[in-house]
């Protein structure tokens, strides 16, 4: 597999791409978003162990959702199955590639409360008439924790965002998959950068009813649901875009 650079313009093209897939069969994503919704929703529900395996099993939900996108785009029909099509070939290297998220996602957690200072925010909250230099202090602390918990998530955002892909369409191992994936985006990160501020500016725009009132709210769920099909439908267009493969020559 070759890493393709592209233009910065490639970013918001994704989603403009993902949107027209996603209009190949709503009524099918919205479907398996709601499935995958109500599985985050029992995983929670289950101490501990529910959102550990929710975590390990996720790049094989993440890699059916994938292949459903390549069925559509191939002229296929996309089904409920394919949430669960992740499962039928490839299941240990995905689970390996979930363990690694998994990990990382804990020392992030970690990181973020040590530097926070545990509960120190909400303890001082609750004392009432609290002092106003400790809550500066404290909201100061919290403001420095997220910062580091996002510059040491980043990477690991990085590692695993195309590593299912390559394990399930290109057969890679794990560990060579999530190199690849992080040397892709590092390649391009300014048409990620893109990618980001626009999805930013979309869920801003799309929270802009929430000012209307309860049927506003309800309508900015409404939306802002619809749209995690079209950025899973994103994702994929963006490894077509971003991986070429040895055989074939790079695109114009």
């Amino acid at each position: 597999m070759q890493v393709q650079w592209v233009t910065a313009g490639r970013g918001w093209r994704w989603i403009v791409d993902g949107f027209a897939l996603f209009l190949k069969s709503p009524t099918m994503w919205m479907a398996l978003t709601f499935l995958l919704g109500l599985l985050w929703v029992v995983s929670m529900i289950i101490p501990l162990l529910g959102p550990l395996l929710f975590n390990l099993f996720s790049p094989a939900l993440f890699a059916g959702l994938m292949i459903g996108c390549r069925t559509l785009e191939s002229g296929g029909e996309l089904q409920i199955g394919h949430a669960f099509a992740g499962f039928r070939d490839r299941l240990a290297p995905l689970v390996t590639v979930g363990g690694v998220y998994l990990v990382g996602t804990i020392i992030v957690v970690g990181v973020v409360l040590m530097t926070a200072g545990g509960s120190t925010l909400p303890a001082v909250m609750s004392k009432p008439g609290a002092d106003i230099e400790a809550l500066r202090t404290a909201l100061r602390s919290m403001a420095v924790a997220l910062a580091l918990g996002a510059a040491v998530y980043l990477p690991l955002i990085m590692l695993v965002w195309f590593a299912p892909l390559l394990v399930v369409f290109d057969g890679m191992a794990p560990v060579p998959a999530m190199k690849l994936s992080f040397a892709a985006c590092l390649k391009n990160t300014v048409p990620f950068t893109v990618y980001g501020l626009a999805i930013m500016g979309l869920w801003f725009v799309l929270s802009l009813p929430a000012v209307m009132g309860p049927a506003g709210a309800l309508l900015v769920i409404a939306l802002l649901v619809a749209s995690i099909p079209v950025l899973v439908c994103s994702i994929y267009l963006s490894y077509k875009d971003v991986f070429v493969a040895a055989d074939n020559p790079p695109p114009q």
